[in-house]
């Protein structure tokens, strides 16, 4: 063993003996809209600071999913940026975001997320484990198709859209987020 991994395992066993996430462990913060992301707040208490996901949050807060998304999961969540939300057709946020149209609101969001976590380095095993693409049950109910390309990660669709993974591996202390450049559709 190297003294790099004795030094982080010695890293992980402290942090469980002090009762401390795993994922808190290794956590760096990453700056996600200008605002650090930290591995001890939940997906909601982080993307709220984000002025990258300011639509992504009046979304959740508008299709009810903010207890959800604060809730132990754990989720994987892709999350659109506001230049991905820009890119959809005028006007369809402001209408997505009346009252009557929650249920549609609640499907797409929903289709933007996983139960459990999965790292860049996990969809990428799966997608070799699947021989170039994987298929990941959305909390919605219909999949998403994960491949890659060098250290790329991108998820396509339903519809055939596909998004790049921008950001990866944004810890969080339900889940991760992996900020994607494109809204995906069921």
């Amino acid at each position: 063993m190297t003294s790099h991994h004795a030094s982080r395992l010695a890293t992980f066993a402290l942090a469980l003996a002090l009762g401390a996430a795993p994922v808190a462990a290794f956590a760096k913060n990453p700056m996600v809209g200008g605002a650090p992301m930290y591995a001890n707040k939940t997906i909601v208490e982080n993307a709220v600071n984000s002025k990258d996901h300011t639509t992504l949050v009046a979304a959740v807060k508008a299709a009810g999913l903010v207890d959800t998304l604060s809730g132990p999961g754990p989720f994987t969540v892709f999350a659109p940026t506001n230049a991905a939300f820009a890119r959809l057709p005028a006007g369809t946020v402001e209408t997505l975001v009346k009252p009557e149209n929650k249920a549609t609101l609640t499907k797409i969001l929903t289709y933007h997320v996983v139960s459990g976590v999965y790292t860049a380095k996990e969809l990428m095993a799966e997608v070799k484990k699947g021989g170039g693409e994987a298929q990941l049950k959305t909390v919605e109910g219909e999949p998403l198709v994960v491949t890659s390309k060098g250290k790329k990660v991108y998820v396509t669709d339903a519809k055939g859209n596909t998004a790049t993974v921008t950001i990866a591996n944004v810890m969080q202390s339900n889940g991760v987020i992996h900020v994607i450049n494109g809204v995906l559709q069921p």
